[in-house]
């Protein structure tokens, strides 16, 4: 089989299209979709009506696209939605449903400081490519997803728990909710978080793999204050097997300071996990236990609880970056730099991995102060001449470290991982 994947950036006329990124990046079985906001692609305007308007309009742009590349509503394996205000999240429920009537994906909803241009709502999707991306060559015909749900983690009426496709299990973002009576746990930060890992836990042992699976953690805490006892209980978690203790492996990680969570939890908790028998009818040598290949590089500062780059498949999840040297140390100036430092830190993990920024597919950027995104975009183009990735911008309270700003990333991993020999 040939490994001569392609990045595929696509757009359409009938949804909002921007130089600096692309509405869609498919690579291998996965389209990355940039986070839509309830822009008219007519006019280029936010649409009027409030958040069951915009709602609409943030959906309509995602199905827009979804159709321009011959694919269905059913084929979005993950919708992550990012409100400035939870108390609308009723709303935004009820045409979460209008656009999803049987199946459901696995979910992330969170409140957010700010959106650009001042929406209320922005939603982004990830869609299965079942005709993969090597050109002329389909990869695996029409991939099925597997959809799994346990008693024993919470239930959600609009979810799925889990959602497994090709290579890749996408679970919910999990809240700190106790399965046996649906409500978020009493107690401390450090409950709350060891609640919401136990549930990703069980969901993926309902499915037979272990917690040490997990490529890529997100973290969203309402008090930034707090990173030091989440650290504390994850740190318990990850690594968990004899074997990812041996050589000290811990996921790719984001933390991301948010406005609001559901049920007003304090933490909520997403996982991106390897799958590596991947899903019918892939051919039995697509099938073997591949291996997660996990890397850093010195010339980027190391992490003890994230890992800069965590390959699996076809796909390199990069740790977020905040804009430190080598050493740690924040970098002077202003935004500019702070981007510039961000990026270079990017292209240094994924240069140490035999890749080059052209492999990105998706873009992940958090501004503590929105008005700083033009110049933000000024440094990004440099770096991205083309708009090729899929882009999300969300703007936050605070950051890590202090900073302003912090980016996180996909890039595609054409040669694969290999298989446990």
């Amino acid at each position: 089989m040939t490994t001569d994947n392609v990045v595929l950036a696509r757009n359409t006329d009938n949804a909002p299209k921007s130089a600096l990124h692309s509405q869609t990046v498919a690579f291998s079985h996965y389209n990355n979709f940039s986070a839509q906001l309830p822009i008219d692609p007519k006019t280029g305007d936010l649409v009027a009506g409030g958040i069951k308007a915009q709602a609409e309009q943030s959906f309509n742009n995602i199905k827009a696209i979804v159709e321009s590349i011959d694919h269905s509503m059913n084929d979005i394996i993950r919708i992550s939605i990012f409100m400035t205000d939870m108390k609308q999240l009723e709303i935004v429920n009820d045409v979460y449903r209008s656009f999803f009537t049987s199946y459901l994906p696995a979910l992330t909803v969170v409140a957010v400081d700010a959106l650009p241009m001042g929406a209320d709502i922005q939603v982004e999707a990830l869609l299965s490519n079942g005709e993969g991306t090597i050109p002329n060559a389909p990869q695996a015909g029409d991939l099925i997803k597997l959809t799994n749900h346990t008693c024993e983690a919470p239930a959600n009426a609009i979810s799925t728990q889990t959602v497994a496709f090709s290579h890749y299990n996408n679970i919910s973002a999990q809240l700190p909710i106790d399965p046996k009576t649906g409500r978020v746990v009493t107690g401390c930060i450090k409950k709350q978080t060891a609640q919401a890992l136990r549930n990703i836990k069980t969901i993926l042992e309902s499915i037979d793999v272990p917690i040490d699976d997990v490529v890529k953690v997100t973290i969203f805490l309402k008090d930034l204050a707090n990173t030091a006892a989440v650290d504390k209980v994850y740190s318990t978690v990850f690594p968990d097997s004899g074997i990812a203790r041996a050589v000290g492996y811990v996921p790719a990680r984001t933390v991301v300071a948010v406005k609001d969570l559901p049920m007003g939890a304090d933490v909520q908790i997403e996982a991106v996990v390897s799958h590596g028998d991947g899903t019918p009818p892939q051919a039995i040598e697509d099938r073997h236990g591949l291996i997660i290949e996990a890397n850093n590089t010195d010339k980027v500062a190391i992490n003890k609880l994230a890992t800069q780059t965590v390959a699996f498949s076809h796909y390199n999840n990069i740790s977020a970056q905040l804009p430190v040297d080598a050493a740690g140390n924040m970098v002077a100036g202003g935004i500019k730099e702070q981007t510039e430092q961000v990026l270079n830190n990017i292209k240094a993990i994924i240069e140490s991995v035999d890749h080059v920024m052209e492999d990105m597919v998706k873009v992940n950027i958090f501004l503590k102060d929105l008005s700083d995104l033009d110049a933000v975009n000024e440094v990004y183009a440099k770096f991205f001449p083309n708009g090729t990735p899929a882009r999300r911008v969300v703007g936050v309270s605070e950051l890590p470290n202090n900073a302003l700003i912090q980016i996180d990333a996909i890039a595609g991993n054409a040669e694969g991982t290999p298989p446990i020999v």
